[in-house]
């Protein structure tokens, strides 16, 4: 098989499909954010330097997070003054700081995590019915795949 072959374009019906999947975890997700305590911007950072468990430069940030460095240097800031992250000088290049998340910072991140989770839970039980959540339990193991 010829790997520098295009690949066909997808069918109509998987493009809607996808269009759907699309809108709807949008909403679901918009849905969730009024009860948020941390901005988006600041979740976001938080998220990858939790999940990632690595110090990273405010460049580093900004590139993962598609965001200007000055927009990046700014959402350190406040979330310096906030104690949710602290700046450690970089081991090898005395011009750089490394951004680390603290343990306040880990807590804020699990709770909110934890809100929208419940929030998610509470509507799964009061909306579907059993065979429901299994057929939902089923999506999110194919959603997994689509990665």
């Amino acid at each position: 098989m010829n790997s520098s072959a295009p690949a066909a374009a997808p069918a109509p019906e998987t493009l809607d499909l996808a269009a759907e999947l699309r809108a709807a975890v949008g909403e679901l997700v918009r849905s969730l954010r009024p009860d948020d305590a941390l901005p988006q911007n600041q979740a976001g950072v938080l998220g990858l330097l939790v999940r990632e468990e690595h110090p990273r430069t405010v460049a580093e940030l900004a590139d993962r997070q598609r965001v200007r460095h000055q927009s990046m240097a700014r959402t350190v800031a406040l979330m310096t003054e906030a104690g949710l992250v602290v700046l450690q000088p970089h081991p090898t290049d005395g011009r750089k700081q490394l951004v680390t998340a603290t343990e306040a910072g880990r807590t804020a991140l699990s709770e909110q995590r934890a809100r929208r989770e419940t929030r998610i839970a509470t509507a799964i039980e009061a909306r579907l019915t059993p065979e429901e959540q299994q057929t939902l339990r089923e999506g999110v193991e194919l959603l997994k795949r689509l990665r």
